[in-house]
C-alpha cells in the first residue's frame, strides 16, 4: 500500500487552519486562537511529517501577529500623559490613530501573505 499526502488528514486541517488565520481578523482574533490551540493540541501528532514545519509556522505566525498588535496600541499609552490639554489630546489621538490602524492593516496583510505561501506550499506537497 502506498502512502499518499494528498489523502492525509492533516493535510485538510493544515488547509483549514490557514483559512482561519486568514479570517480571523473578522472575529477580533478569536479564529487564529482557536487555531492556535489546534495547532498546539495536534502538533505531537504530525511530528515528523510536512505538516510539522507547517503547524509550526502557523504557531510564530499567531505570535508575531499578536506582538505587532500589541505594539500597534502602545501610543495610546500617551493619552494618558496629555488629558490636561485638548489640542495636544487631539494630535496625540489622531497620530496614535493613524499608527494604530497602519500597523494592524499591515500586519493582516503579513498574516495573509504568510497564509497563502503555506497553502501554496502545501499545494506542492512540502514543507514550509
Amino acid at each position: 500500500m502506498t502512502y499518499s499526502i494528498d489523502k492525509d488528514p492533516n493535510r485538510t486541517l493544515t488547509f483549514i487552519l490557514y483559512i482561519l488565520y486568514i479570517v480571523a481578523i473578522f472575529s477580533a482574533g478569536l479564529l487564529a486562537i482557536v487555531a492556535l490551540l489546534i495547532n498546539y493540541l495536534k502538533l505531537d501528532s504530525v511530528k515528523g511529517s510536512i505538516f510539522e514545519s507547517h503547524f509550526r509556522f502557523q504557531i510564530r505566525t499567531f505570535w508575531w501577529y499578536l506582538a505587532w498588535t500589541v505594539i500597534a496600541f502602545v501610543p495610546f499609552v500617551f493619552l494618558l500623559f496629555t488629558a490636561q490639554d485638548a489640542a495636544l489630546f487631539a494630535s496625540v489621538t489622531l497620530a496614535a490613530t493613524i499608527f494604530c490602524v497602519s500597523v494592524l492593516v499591515l500586519s493582516w496583510l503579513w498574516i495573509v501573505y504568510r497564509a497563502i505561501k503555506g497553502i501554496i506550499r502545501l499545494n506542492d506537497n512540502g514543507a514550509i
